[in-house]
């Protein structure tokens, strides 16, 4: 007997919706299957990772703040993945934007002026673009897999991330400690209310909103799309693999880089060695739960910011363990995935044919 998966003739429309929402009721109930394995009450974990953190004003501004740079990765993510050009090293591109775009609070530190702030923006920007662009480069001029390649980069940035602030740019003044010099003024993000919800979230939300009408009525959208559904069709339309491969990378690595610059002018307030707790990695889950639609990716970012602000507190309150919240991200992908494909492909069993003997004389 063989299991093969065949493509179905046409996918069911309704079930291409319906899958996110069908793969997020399927992560809610293996969870709770495996805090109840884990000796926690389920429905007192799950109350933690998903209700607790929407209860409160306060707890609704860390969201934000925390899906702010997932939508931002997100988004560029979905371009690139609607594409099929596999940019797998958002991390990196966060870590450099943030190591870039903070050289002029470290460096000029007495500086206080608008100007100072738009220039971290842009060269936050920048260095995220121009990190994914080495993978661009390698994919173009020498066919690399860009999926290794952008990989690996996340950890060349992470190390070079770490010599900055282990030397040149610690901060002389902080009792031998491996950061930057703390941010102040005009150098940190403007922020709303009494928490720490920053001008960020605006920049996110317009964004967003510019690639959505950029996917939906120009003339980009469409060759995107078109690339994605048929490398070679397209070209014959006159688009090219390689020219989309550089917008792609530059694209998804500026905004990589604008949420690295956001996250260390806003909640961090100075570099350290580690800026982020994976949002590069996460933001391909929120891509494909989004449907790869930037709209989508807006909201597939809240969801997963509350798991990741819902982790934290089952942490604390219950004693889970930190790497839960990774597990239900990660069974959340997989199930997006095998959702993804059960409506393009149908299970299908092969048996095999009675063996039939040959007569002999």
């Amino acid at each position: 007997m063989k299991i093969i998966l065949e493509k179905r003739i046409r996918s069911s429309k309704l079930m291409t919706y319906a899958s996110p929402v069908i793969a997020i009721g399927l992560t809610v109930v293996l969870g709770g299957i495996i805090f109840a394995l884990a000796g926690y009450d389920p429905l007192e974990a799950l109350y933690f990772y998903f209700i607790d953190p929407v209860i409160t004003l306060w707890s609704l501004e860390e969201v934000v703040v925390k899906a702010t740079p997932l939508i931002l990765i997100g988004a560029g993510l979905a371009i690139c993945f609607t594409a099929n050009i596999w940019n797998i090293g958002a991390e990196g591109q966060l870590t450099m934007g943030a190591l870039m775009g903070s050289f002029f609070p470290v460096m000029f530190s007495d500086w206080q002026s608008p100007s100072i702030l738009i220039l971290m923006l842009i060269f936050g920007a920048l260095g995220g673009a121009a990190w994914a662009g080495i993978a661009a480069f390698l994919k173009n001029k020498f066919n690399v897999n860009e999926i290794l390649t952008s990989l690996m980069l996340v950890y060349i940035a992470q190390y070079i991330l770490d010599w900055f602030v282990r030397g040149p740019w610690r901060d002389p003044d902080g009792f031998n400690f491996p950061k930057s010099v703390d941010f102040e003024g005009w150098q940190l993000l403007p922020t709303y209310g009494d928490g720490r919800m920053h001008i960020g979230a605006i920049i996110a939300v317009v964004i967003v909103l510019a690639l959505t009408i950029m996917m939906s009525k120009s003339m980009k959208g469409f060759e995107i799309r078109a690339i994605g559904n048929s490398r070679r069709a397209s070209a014959f339309a006159g688009f090219s693999y390689k020219n989309m491969t550089w917008f792609c990378f530059l694209l998804s690595g500026a905004l990589a880089g604008l949420a690295g610059i956001i996250e260390v002018a806003g909640p961090a307030g100075h570099l350290q060695p580690s800026i982020s707790p994976g949002y590069g990695f996460t933001a391909i889950i929120v891509a494909f739960l989004g449907r790869l639609n930037p709209l989508g990716v807006l909201f597939a970012g809240i969801l997963l910011a509350i798991t990741y602000l819902g982790g934290d507190g089952a942490q604390m309150e219950l004693g889970v363990s930190a790497k839960t919240a990774q597990v239900f991200q990660g069974m959340l992908l997989f199930l997006i995935l095998a959702c993804d494909t059960l409506i393009r492909y149908k299970i299908k069993i092969i048996r095999p044919q009675a063996n039939q003997q040959e007569a002999t004389l």
